[in-house]
């Protein structure tokens, strides 16, 4: 990976409309594997240490403003949308004093690597003196895409839009993407340099390519990295593509997907090695697994971490903060929330676990639940090591349960239970001979008699 030796900004387009969307939500904070579209783009962007970054947005403006709050990112409003040019240049007041090199990204392109970026910013710093590095990709249906004309060097002879292009150059598979590089020193003197004389009387980016007495060259990457969202439609086939190359990485880093396409991962999913994930199972944000874990079908992890040796599932949820230890199980109907599960601890079946600590080999029949919540507050419930707690019990918190205590089945804890101790908590047992059949005979005859 080239070394970058020259100060880096980035200015990212985010004022359209977003119309096709049909939502209240910007379309830059529309999610892709769990994280919005701009943000997947700042955490690229992140690996090139950027000294100054720029959105440009329109409306929606206020929804920008606070994804990006406390990043650095500055704000630059382009009010009427008068086409791509113009609204790069609404970046000029931002990058004031910058001297570097400048990438222009799209904020609804957002799965475009560092590693590309590194290769558009290397291109343009190799020693011809391009005045801008354009980024193309060769689609399996180029259809409408601007083509590019190039030389062997990746020097750009000419650019055209498919409507304008002959069918020799629409025959070219190579298809501009709209993202480039160039120098901060040449960006706005070109920008001054492109007029509006076209159909939409818009001012167009890729015009400054084919100005007169100016050299330019192409990039080239995949249609994965360059795959633009503006409807639903297309939000679900990048989340598709997304999360193909994501277990194809997964199962190569030693993951066994029984079915991987009904495996769902989010941007921040860690797996380790040995790994088995049955069918059905999606990881939100914020998931660890260790080493040789099993996570059975239908389960939902977020925000949790699942130690060595562990077994999830099936039907199981863990929830933020759930932390399941080495070789403990969490079974079938089971959620678990802000709570730690010792080493080799057990719930197997239909419980509830939140705001909890659960001592090693502790185990927790089913339909327990920890009542963890009055309406107002949360409180916590402590299990000791080896601690057996029977099924159905309903545990009150606050409430401690000691080390290697048994609390009976059905019961209703509202105390501390101490080590070693026994702690039934139910109503007593009645028992009425006969009491049922003569039950039977009596309703049997007052029905006849209706």
């Amino acid at each position: 990976m080239p070394t970058l030796t020259r100060p880096i900004a980035a200015i990212i387009l985010a004022a359209g409309q977003g119309t096709r969307m049909k939502s209240a939500k910007h379309k830059v904070l529309h999610p892709v594997a769990g994280r919005p579209m701009l943000l997947h783009l700042l955490a690229s962007l992140s690996d090139l240490k950027p000294e100054r970054q720029v959105v440009v947005v329109g409306a929606g403006r206020e929804q920008v403003e606070a994804a990006v709050a406390g990043s650095g990112v500055a704000i630059a409003v382009q009010g009427e949308q008068l086409g791509t040019g113009h609204a790069v240049a609404q970046a000029h007041d931002a990058l004031a004093g910058f001297v570097g090199d400048v990438l222009i990204l799209y904020g609804d392109v957002p799965l475009i690597s560092s590693a590309t970026m590194r290769a558009l910013l290397d291109r343009l710093n190799r020693g011809d003196d391009p005045r801008a590095v354009v980024l193309g990709f060769r689609p399996e249906e180029p259809g409408a895409y601007g083509r590019i004309i190039a030389d062997g060097q990746g020097i750009i002879e000419k650019m055209v839009e498919y409507k304008d292009a002959t069918e020799a150059e629409r025959a070219v598979t190579l298809c501009n993407s709209g993202l480039m590089a160039t120098r901060s020193t040449d960006l706005f003197v070109l920008l001054d340099k492109i007029d509006n004389a076209n159909a939409a009387g818009e001012y167009y980016l890729p015009d400054i390519i084919m100005l007169p007495g100016q050299k330019s060259a192409v990039v080239e990457t995949d249609s994965f990295e360059v795959a633009g969202v503006n409807s639903r439609i297309e939000l679900a086939q990048v989340e598709a593509a997304w999360q193909a190359q994501r277990r194809i990485a997964a199962m190569r880093d030693g993951v066994t997907l029984v079915a991987p396409e009904t495996v769902f991962f989010a941007h921040d999913t860690v797996l380790g090695r040995d790994v088995v994930v049955e069918p059905h199972v999606v990881f939100g944000p914020g998931v660890v697994v260790e080493d040789d874990v099993t996570i059975h079908a239908f389960s939902h992890l977020e925000g949790a971490t699942v130690r060595r040796g562990a077994e999830i599932g099936p039907y199981a949820r863990l929830r933020p903060a759930a932390d399941i230890g080495v070789n403990a199980k969490v079974g079938n109907f089971v959620e678990v929330k802000k709570a730690t599960l010792g080493e080799g601890a057990k719930a197997n079946h239909l419980s509830y676990i939140g705001d909890a600590n659960v001592g090693a080999g502790a185990n927790i029949g089913a339909g327990t639940i920890t009542c963890n919540y009055d309406g107002y507050l949360k409180y916590r419930t402590e299990i000791g090591a080896g601690a057996f707690i029977g099924s159905n019990s309903a545990l009150v918190a606050p409430v401690s349960i000691g080390a290697g205590a048994i609390v009976g089945a059905g019961s209703v804890v509202t105390r501390d239970v101490a080590a070693g101790d026994l702690a039934l908590a139910r109503g007593s047992q009645e028992a009425r001979s006969g009491w049922a059949t003569a039950f039977r005979v009596k309703m049997a005859a007052k029905k006849a008699a209706k």
